[in-house]
């Protein structure tokens, strides 16, 4: 079976190169290992040119692994799908995580997430893609800020914007490779792991009791209605044990646990690719 993995672009890794690259190259390696084939490894810039060529490989049983997340890949990525080739994630998955599609879904089918308001203050956040500048994530204090922000936003041309209120508690990041029993959970502020530094405004995590099985079957549900397999997300859990899911993303870069995560991969690979040969 020939097989692709797709790097992502630098624009959509702010802070988090290295560690996307890695995440996928040992995916790769692991899956090449185990379907016995060679993983072509290709840049998400590459595969957007006009000269990158589809028409040798359409009738070829093909699997992507993909971290891709421009419009112009991720409509190349959906014309590999009608031909019947197998992506992980899907392009479906990646345009259901933008922030804005993703939030309504969950709060939709019961989910735990913030309110758009509270005594805190609250986030403003960009919703049609990923935050890649530490502007695409904005706190404001009060009524003035938020008016502010969106003014910001506007400035930039960006419309697409989810408000949500501030949560004090303890900071959680997740990771997940759904249907395999797979999901890690961490404090990013007690090991100082942070991409744009906002994670600081929950400060060190008080460690308070919630139910980790809970918040992992909201991850999965929250994977089988975006059908991202792959994915990751961030929770705060208040002093009262209630936690509530911030953020959910497609395929993160697994930087606490990469090793484990590849090896799920491979095996949510072995699986799916089995169950296509026994229908």
């Amino acid at each position: 079976m020939r097989t692709f993995a797709i790097l992502r672009d630098e624009v959509f890794s702010p802070n988090s190169v290295d560690a996307d690259r890695e995440i996928l190259s040992l995916t790769a390696q692991r899956v090449g290992e185990a379907l016995h084939t060679k993983v072509d490894l290709v840049e998400e810039k590459h595969l957007a040119s006009d000269d990158f060529m589809a028409d040798e490989m359409d009738n070829q049983p093909t699997l992507w692994l993909s971290m891709a997340r421009s419009n112009k890949v991720l409509r190349f990525l959906r014309e590999r799908e009608e031909h019947g080739q197998w992506v992980v994630n899907s392009a479906h998955a990646v345009e259901a995580c933008r922030r804005s599609v993703v939030n309504r879904l969950m709060g939709d089918n019961g989910i735990p997430v913030p309110p758009s308001s509270g005594t805190y203050g609250c986030w403003l956040k960009r919703g049609d893609i990923a935050a890649q500048t530490i502007d695409d994530v904005v706190f404001a204090e009060n009524e003035e800020a938020v008016k502010n922000g969106f003014e910001a936003f506007r400035k930039r041309g960006i419309q697409d914007v989810v408000v949500s209120a501030h949560i004090p508690g303890d900071l959680i990041k997740f990771y997940g490779v759904a249907d395999t029993g797979f999901f890690k959970v961490y404090y990013p502020t007690a090991d100082g792991g942070s991409k744009f530094g906002h994670e600081q405004r929950n400060g060190k995590p008080h460690y308070y009791t919630f139910d980790r099985d809970n918040l992992m079957r909201m991850a999965e549900k929250t994977a089988m209605l975006t059908r991202t397999w792959v994915y990751g997300g961030d929770a705060v859990v208040d002093s009262d044990g209630r936690f509530y899911i911030i953020d959910f993303n497609d395929w993160p870069s697994f930087s606490r646990c990469k090793s484990e995560a590849a090896d799920a991969i491979k095996t949510l690979v072995l699986r799916q690719l089995d169950k296509n040969i026994t229908k």
